[in-house]
């Protein structure tokens, strides 16, 4: 007679006992608590990185509270209107001017994330499709949506995309401090509150909303972003209406984004990565280094900063490298925002194919 294993359950963590106001609480104060270190040490897009590091102290920990899924569709909205504001005319049509040099660019990136998840399937850590799609640059939520509706594994390809958001969000912020000379420049003060203008506020309240709302009802993925950013661009571009997004705005929206992502991060979902976690760490830090040496190439052509060439080529979230952007001084975010946009499209387009393409060659 054989004696079956018995299993003892895990204890909850004393922050998965807590009344869900409470854990509200805790991640609250962990979040101020990051954002003033973040803030202490100069570093930018505090305001989205410190959220997102208390989501996964507080996700790991047990926490079972989440962001509304309607909350954080408006928040992306907010920050897709964000991104139509930054888009100037001129810059546009520079890059459409170039664009054979863009879309090198673009293909390029593409192709050295695709060949990095062929890489980890064919080590056998994941499978085809979940590792190209962990791997494809672009919105990462909208990957992950993509990537769920295409049979990969989802909760891998978040694991994925998030861990890449967090890493380029961190490397990004800290070349940031080391590239910008700040000496002898004052920060001009943020005016949290400012009067709210007519009709540049309610047109970009009314953009965010309707924008993601809609787009999120179209079934498209990433439409949540594009949306904003399509409607954004009609009333920033065409009808010349100054979108006014306050500083509060921006930064509840930033903390809504940060906590989504960092409470992903759960315990199980970490235990169940685990196994891929070194080749995955050392392709996002190679895919890094690739976007940052062809930035370092594009900056002269473009007559732009190497920040603002590696921010645009950089592989992060484009909500996040946004947020990065407009946190820092001196960079040009028309330029970062036009080509982050190019390659989100192109992702969208050529993606779907792409992932079926190396999945059916890496079973084969």
């Amino acid at each position: 007679m054989t004696k079956r294993a018995m299993t003892v359950p895990e204890k909850p963590s004393r922050l998965a006992r807590l009344r869900p106001p409470f854990q509200w609480g805790a991640l609250l104060a962990l979040s101020a608590l990051f954002v003033a270190i973040l803030e202490g040490l100069g570093l930018p897009a505090a305001l989205l990185v410190g959220p997102m590091l208390a989501g996964i102290a507080c996700g790991v920990n047990g926490a079972s509270v989440r962001v509304a899924p309607a909350i954080f569709v408006a928040a992306q909205g907010v920050i897709g209107c964000l991104i139509a504001a930054s888009i100037a005319p001129e810059v546009l049509g520079g890059l459409l001017s170039r664009w054979p040099l863009v879309l090198g660019v673009v293909v390029g990136t593409l192709s050295a994330s695709s060949l990095l998840g062929a890489m980890i399937s064919r080590w056998g850590s994941l499978p085809g499709t979940t590792a190209v799609w962990g791997s494809a640059p672009g919105a990462a939520s909208a990957m992950v949506l993509m990537a769920d509706a295409f049979g990969a594994d989802a909760r891998l390809v978040a694991f994925m995309q998030y861990l890449r958001v967090i890493i380029v969000s961190l490397s990004a912020a800290v070349i940031a401090r080391l590239w910008v000379d700040t000496s002898g420049m004052e920060a001009a003060p943020i005016v949290w509150f400012p009067p709210l203008l007519w009709p540049g506020f309610p047109a970009a309240v009314a953009v965010a909303l309707v924008g993601a709302f809609g787009g999120r009802m179209t079934g498209i993925a990433g439409a949540t972003f594009l949306g904003p950013m399509i409607l954004g661009g009609l009333m920033h571009l065409g009808a010349g209406i100054d979108l006014q997004l306050p500083e509060w705005l921006l930064a509840v929206s930033y903390a809504m984004i940060g906590w989504t992502i960092g409470l992903k991060f759960t315990r199980p979902v970490l235990m169940h990565a685990a196994r891929a976690l070194p080749q995955i760490v050392a392709s996002i830090l190679a895919l890094i280094a690739f976007c940052a040496g062809v930035g370092a190439i594009i900056a002269p052509i473009f007559e732009v900063d190497r920040l603002s060439a590696f921010l645009a080529t950089s592989p992060g979230g484009m909500d996040s490298v946004a947020i990065i952007a407009a946190a820092t001084d001196g960079v040009d975010i028309s330029f970062i925002m036009s080509l982050q946009l190019a390659r989100f499209l192109v992702v969208l387009l050529a993606g779907p194919a792409l992932a079926r393409l190396i999945a059916t060659r890496m079973n084969r």
